[in-house]
């Protein structure tokens, strides 16, 4: 169950074509309960920049989209990161793993699904090759050297998880939501992606309620 949407941010005008991230991430995202947001990357040690983007304290260098039902949702009231309570930077190594691209690919793809209720998991959709294709354009934006981190515990017996076969259910975590009980909803389950380059970080988090 997905949480009422707040309206997307508005690309800045100009003169351009819609950038092909914006089409990919409506075309990949919209309809889960998914949380996507970049933000510039200022310190060696990126966790800190991740924990800025979670707690809403920077926009998106580039002016792109996002997805952020809960900027101004009730939740935030009471936990301002909702609907994280991420760690402090010092502890990220204890809840995150490195993933190779492919994998990071796989991780994207599968946050498309539903936690609970999903009826057609991406490894048996007939567009699965095109679900992957945004997947890697999102991943795109990031260049060809950046470092892919989640909190999924599959990918602490190697970089390369097939989340694919697994499948958004078959992946379990470790957590980065808050506990509290907000707005009549749960949060239970999230899978999460951490993308950093030399000059950002992407944050991609798929999140389960109910």
């Amino acid at each position: 169950m997905r949480p009422p949407a707040a309206p997307a941010p508005a690309d800045p005008p100009g003169p351009g074509p819609e950038p092909c991230w914006n089409v990919a991430l409506r075309r990949l995202l919209s309809d889960p309960y998914v949380f996507v947001a970049s933000g510039p990357r200022r310190h060696e040690e990126w966790a800190r920049d991740v924990l800025a983007v979670l707690r809403r304290e920077v926009a998106d260098p580039r002016g792109w989209q996002g997805l952020d039902a809960d900027r101004a949702g009730p939740g935030r009231e009471q936990v301002p990161a909702y609907p994280f309570a991420p760690p402090p930077a010092e502890r990220f190594p204890a809840y995150l793993r490195p993933l190779e691209r492919a994998a990071a690919a796989g991780a994207l793809a599968v946050m498309s699904e539903e936690w609970q209720s999903e009826p057609a998991p991406v490894r048996s959709r007939p567009d699965r090759e095109a679900v992957l294709a945004d997947a890697r354009t999102l991943l795109d934006r990031y260049g060809p050297d950046a470092e892919y981190w989640t909190n999924a515990i599959a990918a602490g017996s190697g970089p390369d998880p097939d989340f694919v076969a697994a499948g958004l259910r078959g992946t379990g975590s470790y957590t980065f939501l808050t506990g509290v009980y907000v707005n009549g909803l749960d949060l239970y389950e999230d899978l999460g992606l951490i993308a950093v380059s030399a000059d950002e970080v992407g944050v991609f988090w798929s999140v389960g309620a109910y």
